[in-house]
């Protein structure tokens, strides 16, 4: 994206207590495991590897915040759909992302889905927390490049259909870099909603 160069890691919150102040403006990731969210930010941001990627699914198990300059903040939240997380660990989340929710500085949710699954009932679900009136949703359909043309297009038809025109969806590939240009574009309009310091 070139203006984030100096994009950092913030904190791992565990309690609601940690999260940095409620100012500025922030935008979350969030989607099942190994759906390819840890790769999305790293190529809508333009870094090699600012969020940790793996083979491994349930990577990210904090809310990691992210600065990417003063103000303005990304939130890479834990995957989901993933049963090997400890019960424990997983009623943590609840109220980690309750709180995070009520946070006026959040202003949208980039939703990671893989493009070869769509969209499943827990996607849907996160999309209704999300509130979709109060602030902007956008499903990001990715490892599109592991689709011939006619697959990916089929995708997204059936993601709209599914979505009723309620939020907005996309083709992305972290790969070959489809739907990236896309894709920063919303990131840069929801950052830049308000001034940095309100």
């Amino acid at each position: 994206m070139g203006r984030f160069t100096e994009a950092r890691f913030l904190l791992s919150a565990a309690a609601a207590g940690q999260f940095p102040p409620d100012r500025g403006c922030e935008v979350a990731f969030a989607g099942r495991s190994n759906a390819g969210k840890s790769s999305a930010i790293n190529a809508i941001l333009a870094r090699r590897s600012l969020a940790r990627t793996g083979k491994t699914p349930g990577q990210t198990r904090l809310l990691n915040f992210f600065e990417l300059e003063a103000g303005r903040r990304i939130v890479d939240l834990p995957g989901y759909g993933y049963a090997r997380v400890p019960e424990r660990e997983r009623l943590q989340w609840g109220p980690l992302l309750e709180a995070l929710r009520e946070r006026r500085s959040l202003r949208g949710l980039f939703l990671i889905v893989d493009a070869r699954r769509g969209l499943r009932e827990p996607d849907l679900a996160l999309i209704e927390w999300a509130n979709p009136a109060a602030r902007g949703v956008h499903v990001l359909l990715t490892k599109t490049d592991k689709l011939n043309r006619g697959e990916a297009a089929e995708v997204l038809r059936a993601t709209h259909k599914r979505l009723e025109g309620r939020i907005t969806a996309q083709l992305f590939s972290a790969q070959n870099g489809m739907g990236l240009a896309e894709a920063e574009q919303t990131l840069l309009r929801w950052l830049g909603e308000d001034s940095a310091g309100e």
